[in-house]
Order: structure tokens, then C-alpha cells, then sequence
């Protein structure tokens, strides 16, 4: 995918070890001309954990991980965008699991829910449809489809940890070779997923697209995507661990 291309191209991750620190005049021009990225990523995260935390708060949390990334990076290039766009979300849901943002009920809701589930799987000998679970349950449709939701954002996965998986790998080192081996084992990652996980994967880390507007385009619901990409990042994970 060309945005893996562009993230771990050595050319482009050169500042790593050659970038002169930039005085704080640069530094806040850069956060200006990048801080609708910022937003963008915001007004993602927001609309997946229900509001846990303030647009405000997230975005001042953003800009803190965008500030990291320029310290990091260093001048700004053509794989910049890529790289804060990683470090931007990663920092956010950070302090989403820091302050384990879902209320205990829900929590345990949905441990319930999900042992529930699980059982009907087995009954059926397949995944339930939608409408099977709700009746199982005894709940709503659309109390199901928030159930879903909370469930799915609970374990909140970054591609970012999936990026760093693969570094250590390679040793964090930021040298060609080194940067060569992290693509390599992303790209073989990658081989792991479904053609529709992958298709997900590029609308939200290349695209920036919501998960309501993945849901559109593939025609289907918010929380079928959440799991989609939950899904993806796991077997990404899991690829690299057993590499």
C-alpha cells in the first residue's frame, strides 16, 4: 500500500537521524499547517468512544503527540503527514485507556454480552446475524448495535503499536537496512488480512475516513467496521509476534 511506502520509506525517515532541532518559531508554524490533520483524526476517535472525552481535550492531546512527532521527525517532508498522523492517534488513545473511559456498567454489560454471544455461536455452529443476537439477548436492535459499538471500542488498537511492533523487530534502529526490514514485515503483515480488512485499513490510516463513512462506501454498520479493523490490527499484531 502506498501509504506503508510512504510511512517507511528511508528517504523520507531520514530526519530521524539527520534533522537539525528546529527552534520554536518552526515548531509552532509546523503544529499551525498541521493541525487540521489534528482535527481530522479527532473528529474520528470522537465519534468512536461516544464522547468519552472532549473534542477539546482531545485535541489539545493531539497537538502534544503532533509536537512529539516534529521532535521525532524533525523537518517535515513528503512522509511527514504519515508519520503524525500515527503518532497524533496513538497519543490520543493513550489517554483514552489511561483514564479507562467506560464506566464500569457498561463494562460489565459487555463482558456479559459477549460470554452470551459466544455461547449462541457455538449453539448455531456459525455468527449470528444481527437480528438473531438481539433476539437471543432479549434486547433491541438498536440497543445490539450500541452493544457492539462498546464492545468494540474497549480495546482500543492503534496501527501506530502495530508500527512499533515491527520496529522492535528490527531493533528500532533508524538505519536504511533497519527501516527496510520494518517495511517488509508490515507488508508480510498485511498478506495476513482479508481483502475487505485491508480495504478497511486503508480508508482509516490512509484515508482518515470515519468509520461511518467506511460504513457507507462498503455498505455496512458503524460497528461491522470497528470490528473490521480490531480484527485486522490483531492479525497484523499476531503476524509479527509469530514472524
Amino acid at each position: 500500500m502506498s501509504y506503508l511506502a510512504d510511512y517507511l520509506d528511508p528517504a523520507s525517515a531520514a530526519g530521524y537521524a539527520e534533522a537539525a532541532a528546529m527552534d520554536a518559531r518552526e515548531e509552532q508554524r509546523h503544529l499551525l499547517a498541521y493541525a487540521p490533520l489534528v482535527k481530522r483524526i479527532v473528529r474520528q476517535l470522537n465519534a468512536q468512544v461516544s464522547g468519552a472525552m472532549s473534542r477539546e481535550d482531545m485535541e489539545q492531546i493531539g497537538l502534544m503527540g503532533l509536537l512529539e512527532a516534529l521532535r521525532r521527525y524533525g523537518q517535515p517532508d513528503t512522509g511527514f503527514g504519515s508519520y503524525a498522523s500515527l503518532r497524533v492517534r496513538g497519543a490520543i488513545l493513550d489517554e483514552l485507556r489511561r483514564q479507562d473511559w467506560r464506566p464500569r456498567a457498561v463494562r460489565q454489560d459487555s463482558h456479559r454480552l459477549r460470554d452470551e454471544l459466544r455461547a449462541l455461536t457455538r449453539r448455531l455452529g456459525r455468527e449470528p446475524s444481527a437480528q438473531e443476537a438481539a433476539d437471543a439477548l432479549g434486547i433491541s436492535h438498536e440497543d445490539f448495535y450500541q452493544h457492539q459499538l462498546d464492545d468494540c471500542a474497549g480495546e482500543l488498537l492503534s496501527f501506530d503499536e502495530v508500527v512499533q511492533e515491527a520496529a522492535e523487530r528490527a531493533h528500532s534502529a533508524p538505519g536504511p537496512e533497519e527501516q527496510l526490514l520494518v517495511r517488509r514485515s508490515l507488508e508480510q503483515a498485511l498478506g495476513a488480512l482479508t481483502e475487505r480488512e485491508q480495504r478497511v485499513i486503508q480508508m482509516i490510516y490512509e484515508f482518515e475516513l470515519s468509520y461511518k463513512e467506511i460504513a457507507a462506501v462498503l455498505d455496512l454498520s458503524d460497528a461491522r467496521v470497528c470490528q473490521l479493523n480490531k480484527s485486522a490490527l490483531a492479525k497484523m499484531k499476531a503476524a509479527l509476534q509469530a514472524a
